[in-house]
């Protein structure tokens, strides 16, 4: 019976025995697997901590962007308000300066009418026109036909002009020939030598009789070529018979504040 006893004794001892080491075994190697997921997770932890870094300078970056934009927004904001303003000022101040002009050429045509008042419709005219002022002077007030020598009564309407514009400053003076569309014969070749001779004869007379400054006015002859009348016509073809005295403000401080 003790000899029973002592196999199962042995026996239970040896099946105790394997079942520890089986369940020691199966216990290491959960603790193995442990560890291995623990250094996985550890890994993967690190990983997350490095794209929380990542994100967070990306977001700082894109934080100082946003404020940089804000910033220049702002300037540029401020800048185009200062360019509207400005340019607001300069269209005033040529509003103004255009305003100024007319006004001088509407005084000096009322000066010139008056002065001229006592010559005949049909011997002269003055007008404004296209931002200058014109005074028309027929033929038969200045010249004989073909002739570029001014008569008494045409000298005696350039003294009264000449009056006005040596007394007028800042005002540039073109004088213009015109003719009919009939040839000249004699002593002109032709339309355009009458009409530059007869535009030179009163620019001489301006500046040499009646001290007009000669760096103020220019002579040029247009021949038939600008007709105010239909040439088709007697009437008409006395209209285009003139010599146009064309008064122009001194533009110079327009063209500076338009270059601005």
């Amino acid at each position: 019976m003790k000899k029973y006893l002592f196999i199962l004794f042995g026996f239970s001892l040896v099946f105790f025995s394997c079942v520890s080491k089986k369940k020691l075994h199966n216990e290491q190697k959960r603790v193995q697997n442990l560890k291995t997921d623990s250094i996985g997770t550890h890994s993967n932890l690190n990983d997350c901590n490095i794209k929380v870094s990542s994100l967070e300078a990306e977001k700082a970056e894109i934080q100082k962007n946003l404020l940089n934009l804000s910033s220049s927004s702002q300037t540029t904001i401020e800048n185009s308000k200062m360019t509207i303003a400005e340019q607001a000022r300069r269209l005033k101040d040529l509003q103004t300066l255009i305003q100024s002009q007319k006004d001088i050429l509407s005084k000096l045509k009322k000066t010139i009418a008056d002065a001229l008042i006592n010559f005949k419709p049909d011997e002269l005219s003055v007008e404004l026109k296209d931002g200058r002022l014109y005074v028309s002077l027929q033929e038969k007030l200045l010249f004989k036909s073909g002739s570029a020598v001014v008569d008494p009564k045409g000298k005696e309407a350039l003294q009264t002009l000449a009056t006005v514009l040596t007394t007028t400053q800042d005002i540039s003076v073109m004088i213009e020939g015109h003719t009919d569309n009939v040839p000249v014969k004699g002593k002109y070749e032709d339309n355009w030598s009458l009409s530059t001779a007869r535009s030179t004869a009163i620019v001489r007379i301006l500046t040499a009789d009646y001290k007009v400054d000669a760096h103020t006015i220019i002579a040029s002859g247009r021949a038939e070529f600008y007709p105010v009348a239909d040439n088709a016509t007697v009437d008409g073809k006395a209209r285009n018979r003139r010599t146009e005295i064309i008064l122009s403000p001194n533009l110079s401080e327009l063209f500076k504040l338009l270059n601005q």
